[in-house]
């Protein structure tokens, strides 16, 4: 058993939910919810805080729908977010064929709250088993040099590091910049499951992440797709946190789409309370995270 779990009997304790609003893969096309416009990214930022969510995880996108990394973009969300409801913001850094400095440049000039920090590089896939083919797979370049400097970029500016962890591997990548004193406790990871290319989606492989978690360790878990409800459902069980929203998965259950991300965070809000935990409050979230910023 780990120490965390072994040293941390917090089974009871409230469960910290976040909501993905809109990721950059998906289109309404797939998911008419999906926020394009500062103005919805507000509207379902409302719609998942009054359900119980006390973080947004957020991409930008431009009012057309495409995927954006201008901090003019990222502001106009923020300022619309934080104008709605008092929710705590995570930004993404996450992206391929752009510079370490347009990862940073938002997390620089905003200075959210938290921070994604993606901890490894790795085939990133989806696959069409009909088809026989991949729907899209590219390679997702995270290099110890960059994520030390995307590290200490937030550092400089007081934004907590969520360390986004799609293998075991990952997460044995946060043991060097532990030791070389780039983070502080508590420590914050996301635990992603089913991205083809990572750690397979099962309760097994959960718990063995959450083994390998240092002590004085926040976490929650990220599922893909359908595998969500079931990971959630362990990761409550295991005292962790939890990840919904529509840049991870669309539906309430097999082919009944969500009509907002306030849906999916209700259905976890239900979930966390029928294992006897409450939901955590904002305020809640910034004191055990240690949060400096909105």
């Amino acid at each position: 058993m780990s120490l965390w779990i072994k040293d941390n009997q917090n089974f009871e304790r409230p469960c910290m939910i976040t909501c993905a609003l809109s990721g950059v893969v998906a289109n309404r096309d797939q998911c008419p919810a999906i926020p394009y416009t500062p103005e919805e990214y507000a509207a379902e930022a409302k719609r998942a805080y009054d359900a119980g969510a006390a973080v947004v995880h957020l991409h930008a996108r431009t009012t057309e729908g495409f995927p954006s990394y201008e901090v003019a973009d990222y502001q106009a969300i923020y300022d619309a977010v934080t104008a709605a409801c008092p929710i705590i913001i995570n930004f993404s850094t996450g992206a391929i064929n752009i510079t370490t400095d347009q990862k940073t440049a938002h997390i620089k000039a905003v200075q959210p709250a938290i921070g994604a920090l993606n901890m490894g590089s790795m085939n990133y896939a989806k696959y069409h088993p009909k088809r026989k083919d991949f729907v899209f797979e590219f390679v997702f370049p995270n290099p110890f040099s960059e994520i030390v400097e995307i590290v200490t970029a937030m550092r400089e500016v007081g934004v907590k590091p969520e360390m986004e962890c799609f293998d075991l591997g990952h997460v044995g990548n946060s043991y060097p910049l532990i030791d070389m004193g780039l983070l502080d406790p508590p420590y914050q990871y996301s635990l992603i499951m089913g991205v083809l290319g990572g750690i397979a989606p099962t309760t097994p492989n959960l718990v063995r992440m959450v083994e390998m978690l240092p002590p004085t360790s926040d976490w929650e878990v990220i599922g893909i797709s359908q595998d969500q409800w079931r990971l959630l459902a362990a990761a409550i069980g295991l005292g962790g946190n939890v990840r919904v929203g529509l840049e991870d998965n669309f539906y309430l259950s097999a082919g009944e789409m969500a009509g907002s991300n306030g849906d999916l965070v209700a259905k976890a809000a239900r979930m966390v309370r029928d294992q006897g935990r409450e939901v955590a409050t904002v305020d809640e979230c910034r004191d055990r995270l240690g949060l400096q910023h909105t």
